[in-house]
């Protein structure tokens, strides 16, 4: 097994695309530009409608789109907004060179989800803290483990631990 800290896509960036200074946090405000302009575009040609808000969260560049009806924009179990947040990035690294990070969010889905992964977590660590079985939980993308590793970090006494390989990766809960 490998730790959540080598393990998770989210945070396997280079040392250059780690923002440390106010010169770092305005390219993550071009990031953020960036990606509105791409995300604009693409809504013009779907004949969406939606506003975009930009934001910076910590370490990396968060980009929102609110409406009303961008369901199919999030796709089932959110497979939609995750290639909709790869293709932004891209976009982002053509303009910039550097390997973004950037977060999207639509609709308010990943919020949504990271509430319920973060309770997920809580609850699975309490059982395994109470019962000391292992627990496996069920395959999740990069973001999801990281949510739940978090959640699991925050209760004493166990420890999560990613194992698998993609799609199939999962979380696995133990006494520590």
């Amino acid at each position: 097994m490998t730790s959540p800290d080598e393990t998770e896509q989210e945070d396997a960036v280079s040392e250059e695309a780690q923002p440390s200074s106010d010169g770092d946090v305005s390219l993550l405000e071009r990031e953020g530009d960036i990606a509105a302009d791409y995300l604009e575009a693409l809504l013009d040609i779907a004949d969406l409608d939606g506003d975009i808000d930009i934001d910076v969260e910590g370490s990396r560049a968060a980009v929102s789109i609110v409406g009303a009806d961008l369901t199919r924009l999030v796709g089932t179990d959110g497979e939609t907004l995750e290639a909709l947040q790869e293709l932004t990035r891209l976009a982002v690294h053509r303009e910039t060179g550097v390997r973004s990070r950037l977060m999207l969010d639509i609709g308010g889905h990943r919020a949504r989800r990271r509430n319920e992964l973060a309770e997920l977590g809580r609850v699975q660590a309490e059982k395994v803290r109470e019962t000391g079985e292992t627990m496996r939980l069920d395959p999740m993308t990069p973001f999801e483990r990281k949510v739940v590793h978090d959640a699991v970090a925050a209760v004493e006494g166990v420890i999560s631990e990613s194992e698998g390989e993609e799609p199939e990766r999962r979380i696995v809960i133990r006494r520590g």
